[in-house]
């Protein structure tokens, strides 16, 4: 099945027909309709599937002597944010067949296994936890948390791993499967618009972060309660909003507030609690920190007047990471050369790049929209991408 064959079949999935945004989120209906599609893929290719604990699938090309080890690791997530676009994730995955695909019609036989993952919850739009399954793979957060994770819906990620066959008892690092794995290359569509070729690789991933604010006040009538009796916990929320804005201005980072949760949620009703998430990012640790700090300090201090009060979590955090230099290197020698650009988006290729070297592929994206219908790639650079990543899959599968 062609690369425009496999993308037609999983466009459709998950696709809100009014907004055109995607809601795939981890083992719900349309994540689930992904995965079933994965294995059939891999299946049809005559490729070995295999799930680990953690709800991560990998499917591999072993060579002909059946080594098992060493192996070149590709993929990317089947997941979505909420209203996400088309590209983000499951280009990778459709690519990487594709790169397979190409590699066996020239009669290449890889003398190193090639794999293809697909990574469980790397959005972290239902349990709040970007990249948990690559997280729970490496060892990156401790499987207790983990299984406490809840969703919107107050389902525990325990829970809903029971329900879709897995044991959640099991979860956790997997040092038997990362030691067969000798690198991971992620095809990924870029999310920002400063690729002018077709394809290009990553140097690193900026400093980013999630962090939950919760203000707790009293519930009360909107029309009877005088101004002076309320604990209103929108005011203090409100403040925080704003003051990410300055905080990151001052610090040349970015942070935004896409999350909020208001209890009742009523229009005629004052909140008794507003929960909303912070997403933090920048060039460098120290202005990161800085900046969720002053935001912080300026949550407390409005909610001092209102008697409301403050809770703060970092929920998760990845420090700047410079991409294995020697990979980089070679996938830039298998491709002659091509753009090396930095990313402000997290990926699992940076949180595996404590336990093995990673390395990232891009493919351009002109309207520079990502996270959001508008996200796009030209079928001719996709195409291009499959190229790129056929190159460098061949290159290390050789040992």
């Amino acid at each position: 099945m062609s690369f425009e064959e496999m993308w037609a079949e999983l466009l459709p999935i998950g696709r809100d027909e009014t907004s055109g945004g995607y809601h795939r989120f981890a083992w719900t209906p349309p994540e689930l309709e992904c995965r079933a599609w994965f294995r059939d893929e891999a299946r049809r290719r005559g490729l070995a599937v295999e799930n680990d604990a953690n709800g991560n699938m990998f499917a591999w090309w072993f060579p002909e002597d059946g080594k098992r080890h060493d192996a070149v690791l590709t993929g990317s997530h089947l997941d979505s944010v909420p209203g996400g676009g088309a590209f983000d994730g499951p280009l990778g995955i459709v690519s990487a067949f594709a790169a397979i695909d190409l590699l066996r019609a020239r009669g290449v036989r890889p003398e190193r296994p090639i794999g293809i993952a697909a990574f469980a919850e790397e959005e972290g739009a239902r349990f709040g936890v970007a990249c948990l399954g690559s997280r729970l793979l490496s060892g990156a957060i401790d499987p207790a948390r983990a299984r406490a994770l809840t969703d919107g819906g107050g389902h525990t990620l325990a829970e809903v791993m029971h329900n879709a066959g897995l044991d959640p008892a099991a979860i956790g690092p997997d040092d038997d499967l990362l030691g067969r794995v000798a690198c991971y290359v992620e095809l990924h569509v870029e999310q920002g618009r400063a690729l002018e070729q077709p394809v290009g690789v990553a140097g690193s991933i900026v400093p980013h972060g999630r962090w939950r604010f919760g203000f707790a006040g009293e519930g009360n009538h909107a029309g009877t309660t005088a101004l002076g009796d309320r604990r209103d916990p929108m005011l203090p929320f409100a403040r925080m909003v704003i003051a990410a804005r300055e905080a990151a201005e001052r610090n040349g980072t970015v942070a935004t507030v896409g999350k909020v949760a208001v209890v009742p949620g009523g229009v005629n009703a004052i909140a008794s609690s507003v929960t909303a998430w912070l997403d933090a990012r920048g060039p460098a640790d120290d202005a990161v920190r800085r900046t969720v700090k002053e935001i912080d300090e300026a949550a407390r201090v409005a909610a001092r007047p209102h008697r409301v009060c403050v809770e703060f979590a970092e929920e998760s955090y990845t420090e700047i990471v410079d991409f294995n230099l020697a990979l980089r290197d070679r996938v830039d020698r298998a491709l002659d050369g091509v753009p090396v650009l930095p990313t402000g988006a997290g990926h699992d290729a940076g949180v595996l790049s404590a336990r093995l070297p990673t390395a990232m592929l891009f493919v351009r994206n002109p309207t520079g929209v990502s996270h959001a219908p508008a996200e796009f790639a030209e079928p001719a650079d996709c195409l291009a991408g499959v190229e790129a990543l056929a190159a460098v899959l061949d290159d290390l599968a050789r040992g």
